[in-house]
């Protein structure tokens, strides 16, 4: 029995300059940071007596007699990749937040499995490899429309710069230090707008629109904020205030990438949070639900989740474990 735990992620700046099409040709720098919300995975090896042989639980369940015959795609080729198609498995997928809300879910459930497959066949991979994997996975054998930031930050952890070159190489550092985190902890937490969404239509307009150079301007603006944000972050002390300013501007920016990227929702809970003194707001992931992220003074913590009662807020902290294999035995 493996059990591996992934962390959820929080991307700040650079979202969009993540896209293949963007990075192989400009700059790109994304500043994230995993969260103390995680997702599990077990797999264990079941006896041959079983007259199937893949059992899978997630927010489905499936039994199949084949590897072709999985519909859950991510599993379906990580299992072809490290070649278990003649085992017999049993994987169990759960979570601390709902999927489809903006936090990376989706990613980091494939770098779990990821993590958790190659231990049980005795692959021991370094999270620089789960996170090639995973891209690989996603975005050359499913063909889904996705970035390539919520596999290396999931895998990874951390509260990070990531660097992507125009060969598809990366690189990863770690910004704050013990102290900013704990500055950063304290002033920050998340909205739900309750809106579950799908985000491969607003992802895939994205993409389109960057293939005929739609969104050249507005990611270059994104970039620009986001090493501004890089300098913030590596000063001495953090200014909260002005890097809550440089969310909110880039927020700005995400809303022209595609349509549906913002909703009512989403605007009325960003209006509330600023009228009532937060530094600076930002839905997270593709758009059209999920979190709020919000960045705030501290000592306007409890007015703000008093104004916010009509919506459910979450406290979290950043961490620093990445993708780990929690419990192993054979």
């Amino acid at each position: 029995m493996i059990t591996c735990r992934t962390p959820l992620r929080i991307s700040l700046f650079g979202g969009g300059t993540d896209f293949p099409d963007w990075y192989k040709k400009n700059e790109s720098l994304i500043i994230s940071g995993s969260i103390d919300k995680y997702c599990y995975i077990n797999v264990r090896k079941l006896p041959f007596i079983w007259n199937f042989k893949f059992r899978l639980r997630y927010h489905k369940s499936e039994i199949a007699n084949s590897v072709s015959k999985i519909q859950h795609g991510p599993y379906r080729e990580i299992i072809k990749y490290f070649n278990l198609q003649n085992e017999n498995i049993e994987m169990i997928h759960t979570a601390d937040l709902p999927a489809l809300s903006g936090l990376g879910a989706s990613s980091s459930s494939t770098v779990c499995a990821i993590n958790a497959l190659s231990t049980l066949k005795q692959e021991y991979l370094s999270k620089k490899q789960i996170s090639q994997i995973a891209i690989f996975i996603e975005q050359t054998k499913l063909k889904e429309n996705v970035g390539s930031q919520d596999q290396i930050a999931t895998a990874f952890g951390g509260f990070n710069k990531i660097a992507f070159k125009k060969d598809l190489d990366f690189t990863v550092e770690n910004l704050l230090d013990r102290k900013k985190l704990d500055i950063l902890n304290e002033s920050i937490f998340l909205v739900y707008t309750g809106i579950q969404r799908k985000s491969a239509n607003i992802e895939r307009e994205k993409i389109q629109n960057l293939k005929k150079n739609k969104l050249n301007n507005y990611l270059n603006e994104i970039n620009k904020i986001s090493f501004k944000a890089l300098k913030e972050f590596r000063k001495r002390r953090l200014n909260l205030k002005q890097i809550g300013k440089l969310l909110s501007d880039q927020w700005e920016q995400k809303k022209l990438l595609a349509r549906n990227v913002s909703n009512p929702t989403v605007e009325k809970i960003s209006k509330i949070c600023l009228k009532n003194g937060a530094y600076g707001t930002k839905l997270l992931g593709a758009g059209g639900g999920g979190f709020v992220l919000v960045l705030f003074p501290s000592k306007k913590k409890r007015n703000l989740m008093q104004k916010l009662k009509k919506y459910k807020t979450l406290e979290f902290r950043f961490e620093n474990t990445g993708t780990n294999i929690i419990y192993q035995k054979n």
